[in-house]
Parts: structure tokens; sequence; C-alpha cells
């Protein structure tokens, strides 16, 4: 019989661990399959690795992974695909903003021969007018970079066996998990789901992180930015071509006029434009030397598998 794991990274989401135990189990315990929930605490600040403690007590379908401090979503990601034993493999969050639901239509698909089971969004569910805008500048730009259509894109995927440790052999530090598991390829589908509103808790995205999240994102799969540079370069060298123009006409004609704000204005432009692009050449530098130093995706501080616990991170 197959096996199935669904990796749920959880940050501070004490509320939430529970209920998503129970729609899981519910759900999955109707499927002709064994199932497995690998639960990864990354770093909360809360009672969030309790209460997986307390869950995975005496029940061997639970397996909970805790890191020594929060090493964000893509490592807590990463760390549960290599932990579980699965079949195939399902990425989802543990708020149940993704519907349990969903993992069986998914099942199904994979039963079918698919390998890779992306789910779409149909519905973003509630979010403001500017969080939307940014993502879908994100996503544009991500699309555009990969040549991979990414505007609906989630975290929430299934993944077969040889398609997860193609995924886990790639050596970079800095994984992008959405777009590098479209990226192994495998043969495809796609399911489309409407994002539910929280069971509990609220979002623990600032615009602050969820910016950041974009940047370095970006920067770890796309050279899209450096192009930029580029092309701001060209944008300069032809506005100079035509002032240059412009100096001459004006000097043979004798009406050149004294002065040096257009000299001012020249220097201000050049020198935002040269200190954006330093700046993203940098970040790119910076991105280097992180992948260069060859440190671990996370550190785990403890396991926990059906009631057996092992505070050196060894199973």
């Amino acid at each position: 019989m197959s096996l199935i794991s669904v990796i749920l990274p959880s940050y501070n989401e004490e509320e939430n661990i529970h209920r998503a135990v129970e729609r899981l189990s519910e759900t999955l315990s109707r499927e002709e399959v064994d199932w497995e929930l690998v639960f990864v605490n990354d770093g909360s600040r809360d009672g969030t690795w309790q209460r997986i403690t307390e869950e995975a007590k005496g029940n061997p379908h639970i397996t909970g992974v805790s890191f020594s401090r929060n090493f964000g979503k893509e490592a807590a990601i990463m760390a549960g695909l290599a932990t579980a034993k699965g079949d195939c493999c399902v990425v989802m969050d543990c708020d149940l903003q993704h519907p349990p639901e969903t993992v069986v239509e998914m099942l199904h698909l994979w039963q079918q021969g698919y390998e890779v089971v992306e789910g779409v969004k149909r519905s973003r569910g509630r979010e403001s007018r500017l969080h939307a805008l940014l993502a879908g500048t994100f996503y544009r730009i991500m699309s555009s970079a990969t040549r991979i259509d990414m505007s609906r894109a989630s975290d929430f995927k299934l993944m077969d066996r040889k398609a997860v440790n193609a995924l886990l052999s790639l050596p970079e530090k800095n994984a992008f998990f959405r777009a590098l598991s479209s990226w192994v390829g495998f043969k495809t589908t796609s399911v489309e789901f409407d994002v539910r509103e929280r069971e509990a808790g609220t979002s623990k995205w600032s615009s602050r992180s969820l910016a950041a999240y974009a940047i370095r994102n970006i920067t770890s799969f796309s050279s899209a930015p450096l192009q930029i540079v580029t092309f701001l370069g060209l944008i300069m060298l032809l506005l100079a071509v035509a002032l240059s123009i412009q100096t001459l006409i004006r000097y043979f004609s004798g009406t050149a006029v004294e002065g040096f704000t257009t000299v001012i204005l020249l220097i201000l432009l050049i020198g935002s434009l040269l200190m954006i692009s330093l700046g993203i050449i940098g970040y790119y530098l910076a991105q280097i030397y992180k992948e260069l130093k060859g440190r671990p995706r996370y550190l785990i501080s403890e396991v926990i598998s059906g009631g057996t616990e092992n505070p050196d991170g060894t199973k």
C-alpha cells in the first residue's frame, strides 16, 4: 500500500496544530493509503512545538521536526521533504488555507500517473489591494524570468518520490521551492482550489517580510535584476547621446546657455543609478558569499515520531 506524506511548515501556529491533525486525519483515513503528517516547527515562539509533541505521542501517523531557530518557510519545506518517507509528498499550510479535500484530488491524479500535481489558486481569498498588486508584480517578474506561469502558483502541491529526490539533490542553499518544484519537470498537472480563511490566528507575514521574501527568491532563482542594470545603462547611453547632439547644435548655432543646472541634474541622476546598480550587484555578491560558505539550510534540535523523541535530531 502506498504511503503519502503531508508536510506542514509551522511557525507560531499553536492554535492550528490540533485542527490540522483532526481535519487531515479524517480526510486521509477515508482513502486506501497509508499516511503520515510531518510538522516542521520553524523556531516558533509560542507553544507550537508543545502542541506537535502532544499530538505525536502515541500516534504513529505524526512526525515532528523542530528547528534550533527560525530558518524560514523554504527551509521548513525542505526539512519536511527530507524527513518524509512517503511514496509521494504533499506540501500545504498548517493554517488550513489549503483545503484538505484538495489533497485527495491530488492523490487521485498521482495514482493516475502524474508525478507533480500543482495546486493552482482559483481565488486568492481576502487580501488588501496593495498586497494583491505586489504579489501580482512579483509573479509577473518570476514568470518572465523562469518562463513558467507562476501567476496563480502556490506552495500547495504533491510531488512523487522521484521529483522529491531530484529536488533534494540540488546543492543550492537559498532554494525557492515554488519555482524549483516546477523547474525539476516530470509529468505535471494541476488542480484548482480556493484559498480559505485561516481557521485560527493571524497571518505571520508582514509587508516587510513579504518584500524580503520576494527579493530573496527573485535573486536566488533569476538574474532579471541584473538585466535591469544593463537596461538602465542603455537608457542613460541614449539620453547622453541625445543631450550631446543638442549641446553641439546649440554650441555651433551660438545659442548655448551658460549654467550648470543640466550638469548637476545629470550627475544626480547618473549617481543615483550607479548606486542602485551597485546595490543590486552587491546583493547578488552577498548571495554568492552565502552559497560559498556552505552552511546547512537548517539545524534540527529535536525530532519526535510516533511517541519516540530524539533530542539529538536523529530518527
